[in-house]
Formats: structure tokens, sequence, C-alpha cells
């Protein structure tokens, strides 16, 4: 009888490591994935690989369990910002606003919200800078410093009494020096260093919102009139 029940529990053995590897297995070697490429991440961006490290920061969020909202917020945030630091600025943006919209409907708390308006401003800020030197007209770029002054003034509000308002009424105060400066005092300045390798911001930022404006279906048939007979439509092999 012992022989019977020992011989059962032997059959057993692959039925419960095969549980364990398509359930908790899966997830603690997803987490592992996630921490070593998270190790990565950080020691490229103390290299200043920056397109590597954007890489890395995809490849932990892609190993992050979909449950872990907070941690993948994390890493998209993470992720956008290397991006302005690779040299994609209005790329990161519009991660930015996406991630802000998402944590706004109550899928993270007012620290992290927080945490990426303040990104989102710093960026705006940026882009407007860029814009600037690049020639946009002021009715382009002010979009970019409005939307800066916006989130550093609401964000200083919230903050208040604490020591951390006073930096954004700095970043507050630097935006609308930005505003009233002339153009050949911005260019005698240095670029920051986060938006040093950042070009044709402008033509970006206009493709972005050409984009967000057109019809989807006037774009279907503008891609569709478009394909020629050596042309792969998107989509294609």
């Amino acid at each position: 009888m012992r022989k019977r029940i020992l011989f059962a529990l032997w059959l057993l053995v692959p039925v419960a490591l095969l549980a364990y590897h398509f359930g908790p297995g899966q997830a603690r070697l997803g987490t592992e994935r996630a921490a070593k490429a998270i190790a990565e991440a950080r020691a490229l961006e103390g290299a200043e690989s920056w397109p590597e490290a954007v890489q890395a920061w995809a490849d932990a969020l892609a190993a992050t369990p979909a449950d872990k909202k907070l941690a993948r917020f994390q890493l998209r945030l993470a992720r956008a910002n290397a991006r302005i630091y690779a040299g994609e600025l209005p790329e990161a943006l519009e991660d930015m606003e996406t991630l802000l919209s998402e944590t706004q409907a109550g899928q993270a708390d007012a620290g992290f919200q927080s945490e990426v308006r303040s990104s989102l401003g710093s960026a705006r800020y940026y882009t407007a800078w860029l814009m600037r030197l690049e020639g946009a007209a002021s009715d382009e770029w002010l979009i970019q410093s409005e939307s800066a002054r916006q989130h550093f003034r609401l964000l200083a509000e919230e903050a208040k009494p604490t020591p951390q308002a006073a930096e954004f009424e700095k970043n507050l105060e630097a935006t609308i020096r930005l505003e009233q400066m002339d153009l050949s005092e911005l260019q005698g300045l240095p670029l920051p260093k986060k938006c040093s390798g950042c070009k044709n911001v402008c033509q970006k930022c206009r493709g972005q919102n050409k984009s967000k404006c057109e019809n989807p279906a006037e774009k279907e048939k503008k891609d569709a009139r478009g394909a020629g007979f050596n042309e792969v439509p998107k989509g294609g092999s």
C-alpha cells in the first residue's frame, strides 16, 4: 500500500513542477528578468548609453507582469525620461501624456501623478526651448511653454507648504523667463544636457499634431491611394 502511495506521489511530481512553472514560477522568472534589465538600464544610463538604456527599460517593462501596475508605470516613466537623452523628445512627450492620463484615471496615487507631471512639465519646457532655436513661430512654441507653466503652477500649489513647492516655483519662473527672453539671448545659452541630442523637434511635433487631427478614415484612404505597384502598404510584409 505504501509503495502504491509513493508511486502515485512520484507520478504527481512532474504535474506539480509544470503547475509551478506556468504559475508562480513564471511570475518569479519575470520578476528576475525585470530586475536584471533594470540594473542593466541604470548601468547604461550611468555610461550615458541612452539608446541602449531605452531598450533595457523596455525589456524590464516587457518582463513585468500586467498586474503590477505601479511598477509598470514607473518603468514607463523611466523609459520616457531616457528617450529624451536619446534624442527622442517628442516621442517621450507622447509617452508621458498617455501615462499622465492613465494615472489620473485612478490607477496610481497622487505622489506618482506628481512625478509624471513634473517630468512632463520639464519635457514641455525643453520642447519650447528647442522649437524656438529651430525657428518655430511663436504660436507653436508657446503651446509648449504654456503647458509647462500650467504643470509647474499646479505642482507648486499642490506641494505647498512643503519644501518641494519652492523647486516647482523655480521651474515655473524659468518657464516664464524662457517666454520673455529675446531669441538672441536664448541662442547664447548652452543647451540643457538632457535635450542636447534632440534634433528636428519642430518637424516631429508637427507630424504628431497632424496625425492626431487627421480623420482615421481619411488617413486610411490616403494610405491606400499612396500604395503604388512597387510599394508595400504599412502592415504588409
